[in-house]
């Protein structure tokens, strides 16, 4: 039983770490822009199914992949340049705002239809070998790419964010865009670049995920779903929060599932969503809601 739950706990600090990659990408933004991107899951499988259609057409993984990270900031950069910049600047509000990232999450996703099919394509894994034994459970060798991505990423987002002249200017933008503005600090290219990075980082969680589940036109709901619910969870405004959040749902959905039933890996997220919304509203490490 116990060596059990453990193998369910390794599986859920793998899919966490995705749901992890996604979230970080919604509070990207959501810090940036004030906006929450519902499109954010269709970069996961921007990222996975370019990189898993070039490397099937014959390209190494690895250099697969990278493209594939490209294309979805590439499209993320559209996205806002095309849809979400023009509305801003017709004084949009948030929700018409919200409604419009519904519609690029669907277009998106009728975009990969067009394009890929209904068929799952693979991605090689990015090293070979055999299983690994972590305190008699296993992992498969991708999974320590997956969890290498949400090390590197969250190195980096502390870094900019703490560390660089720019990442200052951008907090203290958010902090006070009205003054922000008045000394001349370019809010709309920060808000672009919101949106590549958390694109950029989208493509990079489908790309590293794509070898253990393979790539679907769709994959970007589920993921986008549960990437939300993790942001959520730790803090819309808080990146170690998405962190953390994306962790205790990936488990609890493995745990839950190989415990109960493998329906309820789908069923805890939403349940887990309702009770934070009404229990702390501000998500594990948020430190409030932002007000509309």
């Amino acid at each position: 039983m116990m060596a059990s739950l453990w193998q369910y706990v390794l599986a859920g600090l793998v899919s966490g770490a995705i749901y992890a990659l996604v979230a970080a990408g919604f509070v990207l933004i959501y810090q940036v822009t004030g906006i929450i991107n519902f499109a954010q899951g269709e970069y996961v499988m921007i990222g996975a199914m370019t990189a898993a259609s070039l490397a099937s057409a014959g390209m190494a993984p690895v250099e697969a992949g990278a493209l594939g990270i490209v294309a979805a900031a590439v499209v993320g950069g559209l996205s806002y340049l095309l849809a979400i910049r023009p509305a801003r600047s017709r004084g949009a509000t948030g929700v018409t705002l919200i409604f419009i990232t519904l519609g690029l999450d669907v277009a998106l996703r009728g975009l990969g239809l067009i394009i890929w099919g209904t068929n799952p394509l693979s991605l090689s894994a990015f090293s070979g070998g055999s299983s690994i034994s972590i305190f008699g459970g296993v992992i498969q060798p991708q999974a320590l790419w997956v969890l290498g991505a949400d090390m590197v990423v969250f190195a980096l987002l502390y870094i900019f964010f703490q560390r660089t002249y720019a990442g200052t200017a951008v907090r203290a933008a958010v902090a006070s865009p009205a003054i922000a503005s008045t000394f001349g600090i370019p809010l709309r290219t920060f808000a672009f670049w919101s949106f590549v990075a958390a694109a950029a980082i989208g493509g990079l969680g489908g790309v590293v995920i794509a070898p253990i589940t393979s790539a679907t036109y769709d994959m970007g709901l589920t993921f986008g779903l549960a990437g939300f619910v993790a942001a959520v969870l730790g803090g819309l405004e808080s990146l170690p929060g998405a962190l953390v959040g994306g962790f205790v749902l990936g488990i609890a959905e493995k745990v839950s599932g190989g415990l109960v039933s493998t329906g309820w890996e789908q069923g805890v997220g939403f349940i887990i969503l309702v009770l934070v919304l009404l229990l702390r509203p501000q998500g594990l490490l948020g430190r409030a809601v932002r007000q509309a």
